[in-house]
């Protein structure tokens, strides 16, 4: 068997004649594409189409006439192998010139026709209106009641003459609506036909490939190309299996991106991927210019009949350019075995710089077809489980988990379902997070935690010997409760309040029960009080604080912005 050497050509930048450029006589090669890969971006797309042809000795230009409007000719790229040596040219992308109908001649004959019979009807139209007229004439011109010699005529003439007037006209009137309404259905006719004459815009971009082959030959070539209206999101599934005092939690993250597309051309059976590179904000930092401090300038005065720069017309801007589980089945007598339904998940390809997500198989979407979601992943973590509350704005206590991200990818930012033992309580969001970061994510109210907040003790007045300053002291306490029949650890937060002024001092009072952190998250003044509550536990805290300013002043407390 005679073994066929296959050559790899490839293309340089778009647009840019190779050093073997085709000549300008190079003859033109039909040639359709199919559209067989797309990787998705935030903010973006990349399409692959394999154009597969028989090309013959010599010099040849492709042209596709396939391709979409929408694409960036910039971004344009080809590569591909062949049977013989072959050599790529310029590439380059041009709206198709606009084609006139192949039957202008039978529609030219129809459009004829239908203005003949349209003339014709003008010419019922015309007669009609004449008609009336003479009626209209006949009747003024001949006075009632008046015969020949000026008698005195019977009133059974005057009504046959009154009946003859009135028939002619109402039969002229029929005879005009009826021709009216026929030509306003042959306008309608003519006026399609006619938009049917014109030549239309062009729907789709022509793509021309200079290419030189050495002697005839099976090629196969590969066209990438961007597009814009293009974009994935991520989306994620946080299901939370809360275990019992023998078996530990489990969590499972689910990782999905939700893609749209309005390319104007249908993404149908083609290998798809998500990749996490924003392809349009550009591939550099923006670049700072020098920040000035100085004096404003004050204006100089204008002479008399000068215009202010402020009241000149301002110069025109630069134009721009732009889990499903199956129910159980059960048998009276042998119960049917089931199992879960799995979701095939994405391999993926994780860099230094940016992870790309294959989705397994095919896939179609179509333009405007609307959101479709593909999983990506799912991973399983042992979370850390605790109680957390903040009593001073809201007494519930909300059940939270919390881990850390083992993979190699980040996390970006999404919507998050929340599921706690198989039923949704909510949505969360996610913010971007890295590998080895803590991820804290809350799966709603606990009502087995009871948790009560009270004012001891709120005195405003004054001190000192001479009363120089106001003060405010406040006591809280807070009780908590574990109903549950395990331990689980409990976090209680709360505010102490932070003054910006030094003649405002605020200070913790003794009583208060040592908290555990402050400044919470890097939040000045929020405390928390951890602790493991043991099965029907009661913990009190205690926490108090006072407020000293000048007694001249007043104070407010404000949320921090």
């Amino acid at each position: 068997m005679r073994t066929i050497a296959k050559y790899l050509a490839t293309t340089s930048l778009v647009l840019v004649t190779a050093a073997v450029a085709a000549p300008c006589w190079a003859a033109d090669v039909d040639a359709s594409s199919a559209i067989d890969a797309v990787t998705v971006y935030p903010d973006g797309a990349s399409i692959t189409r394999i154009i597969t042809l028989d090309l013959p000795s010599g010099d040849s230009t492709l042209v596709a006439k396939d391709f979409p409007l929408t694409l960036d000719p910039s971004s344009l790229r080809v590569e591909g192998d062949a049977t013989a040596k072959l050599t790529i040219g310029s590439i380059d992308a041009r709206p198709p010139r606009a084609a006139p109908p192949v039957n202008l001649p039978e529609l030219d004959k129809r459009i004829e026709a239908l203005k003949d019979e349209r003339g014709n009807l003008q010419g019922t139209i015309d007669a009609a209106n004449a008609r009336r007229k003479f009626a209209e004439r006949f009747a003024e011109a001949s006075p009632a009641g008046i015969g020949e010699k000026g008698e005195a005529r019977p009133m059974s003439e005057w009504r046959a003459a009154f009946a003859a007037v009135a028939e002619e006209i109402a039969t002229a009137d029929t005879a005009i609506r009826e021709a009216t309404r026929k030509q306003r259905d042959l306008d309608r006719q003519i006026g399609q036909l006619e938009a049917e004459r014109s030549a239309k815009p062009p729907s789709k971009l022509e793509v021309r490939i200079d290419v030189a082959s050495a002697a005839a030959a099976k090629a196969t070539l590969r066209v990438t190309y961007n597009v814009r209206n293009a974009r994935w999101l991520p989306l994620y599934d946080a299901r939370l299996d809360t275990g019992t005092k023998d078996r530990k939690p489990q969590l499972e993250l689910v990782r999905r991106a939700e893609i749209t597309q309005a390319t104007g051309e249908d993404w149908s059976n083609v290998s798809l991927g998500v990749s996490t590179v924003r392809v349009n904000r550009g591939g550099s930092a923006p670049e700072l210019n020098s920040l000035v401090v100085r004096y404003p300038q004050i204006p100089k005065p204008l002479a008399l009949g000068t215009m202010s720069d402020s009241a000149m017309p301002a110069a025109a801007p630069p134009p721009m350019t732009r889990q499903a589980q199956s129910p159980a089945m059960a048998k009276a007598a042998e119960p049917e075995q089931r199992e879960r339904a799995d979701e095939q998940q994405a391999n993926a390809e994780i860099g230094d710089f940016q992870a790309v997500y294959q989705i397994s198989g095919r896939v179609s979407l179509g333009a405007n077809e609307g959101a479709k979601s593909l999983l990506i992943s799912s991973m399983t973590v042992t979370p850390d489980i605790a109680i957390r509350a903040a009593p001073v704005v809201d007494p519930t206590a909300y059940l939270e988990a919390s881990f850390k991200l083992a993979e190699d990818t980040n996390l970006l930012p999404g919507k998050v379902a929340i599921f706690r033992d198989g039923t949704f309580v909510g949505r969360s969001k996610f913010s971007a997070a890295a590998r080895n970061d803590a991820i804290r994510l809350g799966f709603g109210a606990d009502d087995k935690i009871k948790i009560e907040r009270s004012v001891i003790r709120q005195n405003e007045g004054t001190t000192g010997v001479i009363s120089s300053s106001k003060t405010d002291a406040r006591s809280f306490r807070t009780v908590v409760r574990n109903g549950h029949d395990f331990p689980i650890r409990i976090a209680i937060e709360d505010q102490l309040p932070v003054s910006e002024n030094e003649d405002i001092a605020v200070e913790m009072q003794s009583s208060t029960t040592p908290p555990t952190s402050t400044n919470l998250r890097d939040k000045r003044g929020v405390l928390e009080w951890a602790f493991d509550a043991k099965p029907g536990e009661v913990k009190e805290i205690k926490f108090a604080w006072r407020i000293r300013w000048p007694k001249d002043k007043g104070i407010v407390m404000t949320p921090a912005g």
